[in-house]
């Protein structure tokens, strides 16, 4: 279910091993061990087929989607009409589809699914027996609602017509979900504090999340589905990517960023697509683009000068932007002061240092100037440019949206309470779950390598390996399969073998020790 289990299988010896985790895995989500072998189709596309079957031998096929970007063999985008299909291939495809309702008799809505080779040849998959997450893009290409239709053919009666309606234009739609693609897709969990998607013609929005609800670890993590439909393909992908950059979505981390870069990268805008892009591109889609720390710092600028202005309750962020006035005009400028803020969720820490000015209106010390300044929105010119911050806070976390991008930061108490400290090494749960197995001969005083797989925690539908963070001893494992645990929990700490390093090492230079112990720990 949701490619669950599947594992690629590339030379004899790992055979056993993966066959045994697969069965174990089935077995624990569906109560069923059995395992399917089938070719791996490398660089394969994948293209499925609407249909939609009446119980008086109608049978529609609503046109092609491709749903090729992919992670965990789960998907990401999805679009219709599938692009870059010859008129032969297309029809084949649709001729398999109805062929494979009718030799079944089936009536209702579903999907029959292919993987299309890098030489055009089609692959049967499975059929889903159901709607799918991604009908939508098929509804706003034909004008259907497919649910109406599946309950008008569920109550016996026919299709409207024996013919399925012309298409018009080009839809796309995105999976908006609650994980980490740069932790390998890690899901997060927690209070989705807000989720404003804009409204444009063309745009939709399915989601069962509005803000204030929390989003656990019993179900996948996806938050919502944005769906963009307009005459041409590349007018599509662009309202897409536009609606996503400027949504304002307050919480757990989420891939709407990786989602804007998926929709703008080269390959992504050519349509050379196959199941294997988030496996070639992800390092780069998920790296700090150029100036982007640069644009990371003047929103943490903006968050300090709002924080500066006063309270700001949470949620709230929106009001009248215009000149602060603080307290009685001063003869003197204040002393310069500072606020720390590390940014979510790559960990970067920032400084900002500011002072307040003659009128009261705290000013920044790196040279921009302040247009207005509100405890929720801050307005800057930089570079010649105006830009403009809506500035949110929810306890600790602050929210900072522009219309280029959204950030997020936790400011830092000037002091630190030491019992709050992690020892170095330490493995924690990255979300609530539970322990469903330790790697082989796991035990306090094991030797272990750096990222080899100690621990699997499953969560939200998934299995998730905690790694040993460096080389080193296992001194520690409170982890035990079936044990159920919170997010943070300890699971097992690893001593770093450079951690008794010789003099000449620099990670045992009392000036370079801490920084090289914090990034073992990251």
């Amino acid at each position: 279910g949701g490619g669950r289990g599947m594992r690629i299988v590339r030379d004899l010896a790992s055979l056993p091993g993966e066959l045994t985790a697969a069965s174990a895995e089935a077995v624990s989500a569906f109560g069923d061990g059995e395992v399917f072998a089938e070719p791996y189709v490398e660089r394969g596309r994948h293209v499925e087929v609407q249909v939609m079957a009446d119980g008086q031998g109608t049978v529609w096929a609503l046109g092609t989607r491709d749903c090729s970007l992919q992670r965990r063999h789960q998907k990401v985008v999805e679009e219709a009409p599938a692009p870059g299909l010859d008129d032969g291939l297309r029809r084949r495809l649709h001729d398999a589809a109805v062929a494979a309702a009718q030799a079944v008799g089936y009536r209702g809505a579903g999907t029959v699914e292919f993987l299309v080779s890098a030489e055009g040849r089609p692959w049967f998959l499975e059929m889903n027996t159901r709607l799918q997450v991604e009908h939508p893009v098929t509804e706003a290409v034909f004008g259907l609602d497919l649910v109406a239709l599946q309950l008008r053919v569920a109550e016996g009666g026919p299709l409207p017509t024996t013919t399925p309606p012309e298409p018009r234009g080009h839809a796309v739609e995105a999976r908006l979900y609650a994980e980490d693609p740069a932790r390998d897709w890690q899901p997060q969990t927690g209070a989705l504090l807000s989720l404003d998607v804009p409204e444009a013609p063309g745009l939709r929005l399915d989601t069962g999340y509005t803000g204030g609800d929390t989003i656990g670890v019993h179900y996948d993590p996806m938050i919502a589905k944005i769906i963009a439909h307009a005459p041409t393909r590349t007018e599509a992908v662009r309202l897409l990517a536009r609606a996503l950059e400027r949504a304002r979505i307050h919480g757990p981390v989420t891939n709407r960023d990786l989602l804007v870069r998926s929709l703008r990268h080269p390959d992504f805008v050519a349509a050379r697509l196959d199941t294997g892009f988030y496996d070639r591109h992800l390092t780069t889609l998920t790296a700090t683009a150029p100036g982007e720390d640069a644009a990371r710092r003047l929103a943490a600028t903006a968050a300090a000068l709002a924080a500066a202005a006063g309270p700001s309750p949470a949620g709230t962020g929106t009001g009248r932007v215009g000149p602060a006035r603080f307290g009685a005009w001063r003869n003197l400028p204040a002393r310069p002061q500072t606020r720390s803020y590390r940014s979510e969720p790559d960990g970067t820490e920032y400084e900002i240092a500011y002072r307040t000015g003659r009128d009261g209106i705290p000013v920044p010390g790196t040279g921009e100037r302040v247009v207005a300044v509100h405890p929720g929105a801050v307005t800057l010119e930089t570079d010649g440019l105006t830009r403009h911050f809506t500035v949110t806070v929810h306890g600790d976390r602050v929210h900072v949206d522009t219309s280029s991008g959204s950030y997020a930061f936790t400011a830092l108490p000037r002091f630190t309470d030491p019992a709050e400290r992690t020892e170095p090494g330490s493995l924690l749960a990255p979300m609530p779950g539970t322990v469903v197995r330790l790697a082989d001969g796991l035990a306090p005083g094991a030797a272990v390598e750096a990222g080899q797989p100690l621990i699997w925690l499953e969560a939200m539908k998934m299995e998730h390996r905690i790694l040993a963070p460096a080389s080193g001893t296992l001194t520690a494992l409170h982890a035990a399969p079936g044990l159920q645990v919170e997010v943070g929990a300890l699971l097992a700490v690893v001593q770093d073998a450079s951690a008794n390093a010789p003099a000449d090492d620099p990670a045992s230079d009392p000036v370079n020790a801490s920084a090289h112990q914090e990034e073992t720990t990251r």
